[in-house]
């Protein structure tokens, strides 16, 4: 069985700078000193052909004509008088037949030019160049009328002069890039100092340390964001611990009552012998109590599932007026004894989620209205579309809540004031998990309670290229 192979481990920041610095520094430096070299060099061309070209120039009006040739004194005559003044300077002058005049280039450097051809015009890039045992020459090889003229410079001392400056220049352009890539990693080294000291703060918060924040002041302006970020997800976990903290506190205390009635009942029923009928009250009232214990844990249940986002595929239309319907079919038998009339209004389009959380979601809106709503008074749940979403409103008429009590309404085993009467016996879970099945759908639950009536509106976001839903425009009532 083929083992797997680790991921690669990705290059460090600081060596990731300190490369790319070194290897842009090194290409600079490497293409300055290339620049200046053939820079110097051209130079020194230009210069030579300067030259070449006045000596060319004295030798063409030396020679004069053809006739010139045939008289060797006067042509020697001319010829020293015309490279008068040159320094460096070599030339040889041939007749068509091959036969030498006066000159002064070398045996060595005229057999190494005998090959080259000859040329009418002395241009750049006609200038040729020649190594014999004795030295290098530039030079070129004109056709005066009919003579051949070799005319060239000793270049010895510009290419030693080259030579000297490219070691130079390439042993500064090594010391300048080590320097570079030095700079460069005790840049980042110092660059990064700001991170590593944001990383031993981190490691110093625990679970126990949670209120603890990093002060974006501190830091460079890059890490700004980060250290925000980061805040902001402490809270996130704060809040979670302190809520987890608070419902093992909350579901212990919940859990403690019922346990204990259980408890104290056999007790008190097993202290000694009792009567059949006893023994059976003792029963019914401990299954009242374990009723109450498995609705609690089966909202429990649900809550766990709910706060966890129900895949894409999961997810069907849902057509919130037809849902509502036969929820109202289902509290049909209690709104008739609690004489309470159940009122639809209003028409949205279908919604995109789980049919059966949402139909949760409305069941415990319905029935928490249920408990607190006055005899004769309706239950009204309304629907319409706002913008791209779907809201749907729970309103029923009461005690109103105390304002300081609303912002918690939705947190678990929270109970608002006694005074508000319930008809039935709750956990305290139920709006707990109204939110957290809206908070699944992408959605938002809030509460108003004010002129003794409370609305909890649920905005959901619409499904995409639907038609409404066959909502009620008229009230449907149930008495």
């Amino acid at each position: 069985m083929p083992t797997e192979r680790k991921p690669r481990r990705p290059m460090s920041l600081a060596l990731r700078i300190t490369t790319f610095v070194g290897l842009t520094m090194t290409a600079m430096f490497v293409l300055f000193t290339v620049q200046i070299l053939y820079s110097i060099e051209d130079h020194f061309t230009e210069q030579d052909l300067g030259e070449l070209e006045a000596v060319s120039s004295s030798i063409r009006k030396a020679i004069g004509n053809s006739a010139t040739l045939e008289d060797e004194r006067i042509l020697d005559g001319r010829l020293a008088r015309a490279v008068a003044g040159h320094h460096g300077v070599y030339f040889s002058v041939r007749d068509s037949r091959g036969v030498a005049h006066y000159g002064t280039a070398p045996a060595d450097l005229v057999d190494a030019a005998a090959t080259t051809p000859s040329t009418d015009r002395l241009t750049e890039p006609s200038l040729r160049q020649w190594s014999t045992h004795y030295g290098t020459y530039r030079g070129v090889v004109l056709q005066i009328q009919d003579a051949r003229v070799l005319v060239a410079l000793g270049i010895d001392f510009h290419l030693r002069y080259l030579a000297r400056l490219q070691q130079v220049l390439w042993g500064g352009t090594v010391v300048v890039c080590l320097l570079s890539v030095l700079a460069a990693w005790l840049a980042a080294r110092w660059g990064h100092a700001p991170m590593r000291r944001l990383s031993n703060q981190v490691r110093g918060i625990t679970s126990e340390q949670l209120h603890l924040r990093l002060d974006p002041a501190e830091v460079p302006s890059e890490l700004t964001y980060l250290v925000t970020s980061f805040n902001l997800m402490l809270d996130r976990l704060q809040s979670s611990f302190e809520r987890l903290s608070h419902f093992s506190v909350d579901i212990a205390h919940e859990l403690r009552t019922p346990v204990t009635n259980l408890t104290t009942q056999m007790q008190v029923a097993l202290s000694r012998p009792r009567a059949i009928g006893a023994y059976q009250e003792v029963l019914y009232s401990n299954l009242e109590e374990l009723d109450r214990m498995s609705k609690m844990i089966g909202d429990m249940l649900y809550l766990a599932q709910a706060e966890h986002p129900t895949a894409e595929a999961d997810k069907a239309d849902v057509d919130l007026a037809a849902e509502v319907r036969e929820l109202f079919e289902y509290f049909e038998a209690l709104a008739e004894e609690l004489e309470v009339p159940l009122e639809l209004h209003g028409q949205a389009p279908a919604v995109l989620g789980d049919r059966l959380m949402l139909r949760r979601l409305f069941s415990n809106l319905i029935s928490n209205g249920l408990r607190y709503v006055p005899r004769g008074q309706p239950l009204t749940v309304r629907l319409a579309r706002v913008d791209q979403n779907v809201r749907v409103t729970v309103e029923n008429a009461g005690p109103e809540i105390p304002a300081e009590h609303l912002p918690k309404l939705f947190d678990r085993f929270y109970r608002a004031d006694p005074s508000r009467q319930r008809r039935g016996e709750g956990a305290g879970l139920g709006l707990a998990i109204v939110k957290s099945i809206v908070d699944a759908h992408g959605g938002t639950v809030t509460v108003r309670s004010d002129n003794g009536r409370t609305r909890f509106t649920v905005t959901l976001p619409m499904a995409q290229g639907h038609r409404l839903s066959s909502g009620q425009q008229v009230p449907l009532q149930t008495t």
